[in-house]
């Protein structure tokens, strides 16, 4: 059986997924991705000396702006009417970096997973843009979809 993509039609064009006649539910989508640094710039944002700033914070904003904006940078996305998101990022001395984890929720007739990764991607460009006089070898990884709820597919835990 083969898979269908929702954003070609069949001729093979791409088009905008009509959503008209589905019914409105309560989405969520949870979505994560790392910034790996050396120690020492890890340190710096700990202890809140990066030059440009806080960079928690900056790149907080930035992922909550993000995902409000996600239809203007995703051709096909539907805008939506987001009723929270919440992007959180912490400290991680493992990898070393930050660890970033953004939840997004709306009512409506399509999911919000474009908005999530939207959120966590910005705010690791973030992080990189903030950080990146201390040390341009960062690396940004591992952005993807943690968990998202509700729609015709209903739930889908990858983690």
């Amino acid at each position: 059986m083969a898979i269908k993509l929702t954003h070609l039609d069949d001729g093979g064009r791409a088009h905008m997924v009509d959503v008209g006649g589905k019914p409105e539910t309560e989405r969520i989508a949870i979505a994560r991705g790392e910034v790996l640094m050396k120690a020492a710039t890890l340190g710096l944002i700990r202890a809140g000396t990066v030059k440009k700033g806080d960079v928690l914070t900056v790149a907080q904003i930035a992922g909550i702006s993000a995902a409000k904006r996600t239809s203007d940078l995703i051709p096909l996305c539907h805008p939506l009417p987001i009723t929270h998101v919440d992007v959180t990022l912490s400290l991680d001395e493992a990898l070393p970096g930050v660890l970033i984890t953004a939840t997004v929720k709306t009512t409506g007739k399509t999911g919000v997973e474009m908005e999530a990764l939207t959120a966590v991607s910005v705010a690791a460009l973030t992080v990189y843009d903030m950080a990146k006089a201390a040390e341009k070898t960062m690396k940004i990884q591992n952005i993807r979809l943690i968990e998202k709820h509700g729609g015709r597919s209903g739930d889908v835990v990858n983690e």
